[in-house]
């Protein structure tokens, strides 16, 4: 075909949309290699020091399957809940559930309602890291417990005589440790000492040895190791949560992840936060936009001598005027996400770019990073009284007589006048009495609503209340009253639950599964590419290019959107790699016929994609169809690899239809003619 025919066909202005398609097609590409690659990106500005902005690093979401953890099936019993608040109830365990799990320190536990055929309820619940599954078992299977909380009147203060007795026996405590120290540092044997000084009953008998502790089990006797030689002892007395401690450090180690074996740090860091409307317990007025402009404005001015100033000056965290916004010591897990991928991927002696969480805009100072370490020690203990052992253990609230067995339901509604949602709950006959009671004699102050010992909701008593009915108004969200109301009807309708099934991944298992999968997908795809080059020569090689910006996106993606990849889902997207070679494939084949049939090779391109349109969208259609039932009738597992492949084909069908599209109509048509 010649370049005439080629000139008819493209006019100078379509080439310029076909350019410019182009160029948007890179811009795509690096946007998505960027989320792909980020922290890669991260670490070569660092090295080199490019004056280069720095990526927020995204991470794959992996499930159980590769990661390592426990997967837990509970059946909820819901025969004794009434038709209508089956649905609600069984949510509500699962808020339940998942706050439990919390506390393991489980990264994004994955907790799902399944409702099967027969109309049971199963609750499905994935732990990663979990090191005492047993205890997790446990707790997770404790029926919701639902209290209501008054202030307690009773708190005692100890008397003249009871301050003097704790004053003296304290001191006597103190002079009894020095005692045993100078002993210690005249060369006594520390473990003899032990038995003859040390009141912790369970070491003293052996040689005073406590094991292996770290920041998190006992904090304060870690961060006294941390300043002692190997075989040395303190040359102080450390003042413990039980007493005044002599420590002696037998070893010391930095701390793995059991998972994925690599050694743990934590960071010290300060940050700015500049909230805006919305944020809860945000009153500085301003908008998103412009806490936005107000942070930039900051983060210009900001360096490592003017930020504590500046934190102090302009940070809304409450208390940040006195503390400059430092953070101590953290490791991951204790910030939110966003947060702490921010801070953890930083250089030392850096200010951060801004980061949004849902408590604001922050700016982060990384001071500081250091291995987490663990501390084999032996110790002396000589205990100290406190004044909760002469007065007693006291709280500043006290149970009523009111629980969740009182409470019948509790829905959303909105205020008549002022339109904002408010939760109503509603109490039985008794529980309408007892709550009667409690609100005359709390008018004007705070009634406390707890479940699983922790506080959801402190609304303050305005009159006394009958009738058994009541109101919790305030600057709530429809979210924020749906989650109360959920978290109410979890303690109001205690739904047992029975653990039916229980399956254990060691994470060993799941680095080679992610291995193996990573090999297999980059096996299938070379295949593929010599495939397709071999048949279809520079179309297919076109084809493979397209193909490389398919699985960018696609990964892309999967970080952003937060998909959990399992097996079955990484199945799902090289399957997604095979059919969208697939619609290349019809596509190149229609070209061909259409060029045998006589066609010039420019109008057998647009013959070959709109012919080949209808079979690759009708058999994309079916795909999702299918997918799409998967995604609402089946469990987790085959739901991941639906998702996945769903994903895939819609991904394909631009990357087949757009992209390798752009590419032919770019390449000169006597080049194709050539190498087709």
């Amino acid at each position: 075909m010649s370049d005439n025919v080629l000139q008819k066909i493209l006019h100078p202005s379509q080439r310029g949309k076909i350019w410019q398609t182009f160029i948007f097609i890179i811009i795509l590409t690096l946007f998505g290699a960027l989320i792909d690659f980020g922290q890669y990106y991260n670490k070569l500005i660092n090295k080199f020091q490019l004056p280069l902005p720095h990526v927020k690093e995204v991470l794959f979401k992996l499930g159980l399957d590769l990661i390592g953890g426990t997967q837990l099936i509970y059946q909820a019993n819901v025969a004794a809940v009434p038709l209508q608040d089956r649905n609600i109830a069984v949510e509500g365990v699962r808020d339940v559930i998942e706050r439990r799990v919390n506390v393991f320190g489980v990264s994004e536990p994955n907790i799902q309602v399944n409702k099967t055929a027969d109309g049971d309820f199963r609750v499905l619940v994935e732990l990663a890291g979990v090191k005492d599954i047993k205890e997790a078992i446990k707790m997770i299977g404790e029926t919701p417990l639902l209290e209501f909380k008054e202030q307690n009147p009773g708190l005692r203060q100890m008397t003249k005589e009871e301050t003097k007795q704790l004053n003296d026996f304290n001191k006597s405590a103190e002079q009894r440790a020095e005692e045993a120290l100078g002993k210690v540092m005249s060369g006594g044997d520390f473990g003899a000492l032990a038995k003859q000084f040390s009141e912790d009953e369970k070491t003293k008998d052996n040689n005073g040895d406590l094991g292996w502790i770290n920041s998190e089990n006992n904090y304060k006797l870690a961060e006294a190791s941390r300043k002692i030689l190997v075989g040395k002892t303190t040359t102080d007395l450390v003042v413990g949560d039980f007493g005044y401690e002599i420590i002696k450090l037998e070893d010391k180690r930095n701390r793995k992840d059991s998972f994925n074996n690599k050694e743990e740090k934590e960071v010290k860091a300060s940050h700015l936060l500049i909230c805006f409307d919305g944020v809860a317990d945000c009153k500085n007025g301003l908008t998103k936009e412009k806490a936005n402009e107000k942070i930039k404005k900051l983060k210009e001015q900001a360096n490592i001598k003017n930020f504590i100033d500046l934190i102090k000056q302009n940070s809304t965290e409450p208390g940040a005027s006195q503390t400059g916004g430092d953070l101590g010591w953290f490791k991951r897990g204790q910030m939110v996400k966003s947060f702490e991928d921010t801070v953890f991927s930083q250089a030392i002696g850096s200010i951060s770019n801004v980061v949004e969480t849902e408590f604001g805009y922050h700016l982060i100072y990384k001071q500081s990073e250091r291995n987490i370490e663990e501390y084999k020690i032996r110790h002396i203990l000589v205990k100290i009284k406190t004044k909760e052992d002469i007065v007693g253990k006291q709280s500043d609230w006290q149970n009523t007589e009111l629980t969740g067995k009182n409470l019948k339901k509790t829905i959303v509604q909105f205020d008549s006048n002022s339109n904002l949602p408010e939760v109503s709950m509603e109490f039985d006959d008794e529980g309408a009495k007892i709550f009667e009671n409690i609100t005359n004699r709390n008018v004007g102050k705070p009634v406390a609503i707890y479940l699983d010992g922790y506080s959801i909701s402190m609304p303050t008593v305005n009159e006394k209340i009958s009738g058994g009915k009541a109101v919790i108004s305030g600057k709530f969200n429809i979210q924020e009253a749906k989650l109360l109301a959920q978290r109410l009807n979890a303690g109001a309708l205690p739904v047992p639950i029975s653990l039916v099934s229980q399956q254990t991944i060691g994470p060993s298992l799941g680095q080679q599964s992610v291995s193996d999968s990573l090999r297999s997908g980059i096996i299938g795809f070379f295949v593929i590419a010599l495939f397709m080059i071999f048949i279809y020569r520079l179309p297919g090689l076109l084809a493979v290019f397209a193909l490389i910006i398919y699985s960018i996106l696609v990964l892309a993606i999967f970080k952003l959107c937060s998909i959990t990849l399992t097996l079955s889902g990484i199945a799902g997207f090289i399957i997604s790699i095979g059919m969208a070679v697939d619609a290349n494939i019809l596509i190149f084949s229609r070209m061909k016929e259409e060029t045998i049939n006589g066609k010039p090779l420019t109008r057998s391109i647009e013959e070959g994609f709109r012919r080949a349109w209808t079979s690759i969208r009708d058999s994309n259609i079916s795909t999702l169809i299918t997918c799409f039932i998967l995604i609402q009738f089946t469990t987790s597992v085959v739901r991941g690899f639906a998702i996945t492949l769903a994903l895939g084909v819609i991904i394909s069908m631009f990357t087949a239809i757009f992209i390798t599209r752009n590419f032919l109509n770019l390449i000169p048509a006597r080049w194709l003619e050539k190498k087709s």
